[in-house]
């Protein structure tokens, strides 16, 4: 495990790459590998750890009983996911957490940072204001997500989604973490329809794109 890179992740943030690793200990800390759709947290289910991603990534789907889903959000590397539920383990998920390629998962037992360290770790502190700071971030994404699917049109639904990509990242052209079917269930629409919007929207001289990289034209 690489704890210096863990080091520059929101939650280890302000803790050297050498604590780290006895800190994990103290925390419970596990890895676990899964292969791409292997379900990680159904919903319904209880979460008794929050997970860290060290490599690939994972998405966070709500579905209902018909079997229809809507994709929520993406965790990629060194990001954080379950740990609203890790903290209220009796509460049931009312998510699932699905590996959206190969995907490998630190775990961590949540209620050892919330309780005090039996071995009066000097980081425990910071390991809680950054634990916060984690669960801030994914308000905003969840807030994001909400903007995103408030529009009625699928082209206002997408363009709001790609331009909020391009002001997150700094830039008109990058790659998102999404197929086209995995998008439509994102801005809860249909994939035709979303690939026939796509389509008018290059033709407009909107957006150029291949695959999930996407480049738009201001």
């Amino acid at each position: 495990m690489n704890y210096s890179l863990l080091s520059n992740t929101i939650l280890f943030r302000g803790i050297a790459p050498e604590e780290i690793a006895s800190m994990l200990k103290c925390l419970g800390g596990k890895t676990k590998r899964f292969q791409k759709d292997s379900v990680i947290y159904p919903a319904g289910g209880f979460a008794k750890a929050m997970g860290v991603v060290l490599s690939g990534g994972v998405n966070i789907e709500q579905g209902d009983i018909w079997g229809n889903c809507a994709i929520i959000g993406n965790i990629g590397p060194y990001e954080t996911f379950a740990e609203t539920y890790a903290c209220l383990q009796s509460e049931p998920m009312s998510v699932s957490v699905t590996a959206a390629v190969s995907t490998e998962v630190l775990f961590l037992e949540i209620r050892k940072m919330l309780d005090t360290c039996t071995s009066a770790c000097p980081f425990h502190s910071r390991l809680i204001h950054n634990l916060l700071w984690a669960m801030a971030e994914k308000n905003l994404m969840l807030t994001r997500k909400m903007n995103h699917i408030t529009p009625k049109s699928i082209r206002a639904r997408l363009l709001s989604y790609l331009s909020g990509e391009a002001v997150r990242r700094g830039s008109y052209q990058f790659n998102i973490p999404f197929n086209r079917q995995q998008l439509a269930d994102y801005l809860s629409v249909d994939r035709s329809a979303l690939s026939n919007e796509l389509s008018k929207c290059k033709r407009d001289g909107l957006l150029d794109f291949y695959k999930n990289s996407f480049k738009l034209k201001v």
